[in-house]
């Protein structure tokens, strides 16, 4: 018997949200999934803000447009991260270097954790999932519109 989880993943658009009332409500769509270590989301604002890491945005197109994306983040969906990042596919992304530090984000976290896998498989070693746009908002990461 075969059993199979689909996972539904939840976001919601930043220009929905007009309060720190309404915010703290849906917090537990924002949480970085337990279990995760390495660099949080404050880490990766305050490296990203002395330009000593590359930030990834793994979303598709439709949720950056819906929400925006972090301030300096490189967008490479999930689905063309394995030509964007390889250095040999002539759809390689120049801004993605595997001797870099990289911070993979999603909408919630688990995105991220298939992304580093790819990234992972094609060289890069220092990578770090921060989870989810929410996590980098709390942390006082800025963002440009989608």
């Amino acid at each position: 018997m075969t059993l199979n989880i689909h996972i539904l993943e939840c976001y919601i658009p930043v220009n929905m949200i007009h309060s720190e009332t309404e915010l703290s409500m849906f917090h537990f769509l924002n949480r970085k999934p337990a279990g995760l270590k390495g660099l949080t989301a404050a880490d990766v604002v305050a490296a990203g803000a002395a330009g000593e890491i590359t930030l990834l945005d793994i979303r598709e197109l439709a949720e950056i447009q819906a929400t925006g994306l972090a301030k300096g983040a490189v967008h490479a969906p999930l689905m063309t991260l394995q030509f964007r990042a390889d250095p040999r596919h002539p759809d390689y992304d120049k801004r993605l270097k595997p001797e870099a530090k990289i911070a993979v984000y999603c909408a919630s976290g688990a995105r991220s954790v298939g992304a580093i896998r790819i990234l992972k498989s094609l060289g890069y070693g220092d990578v770090h999932n921060i989870g989810g746009l929410g996590q980098w908002l709390r942390a006082g990461g800025e963002l440009t519109k989608g």
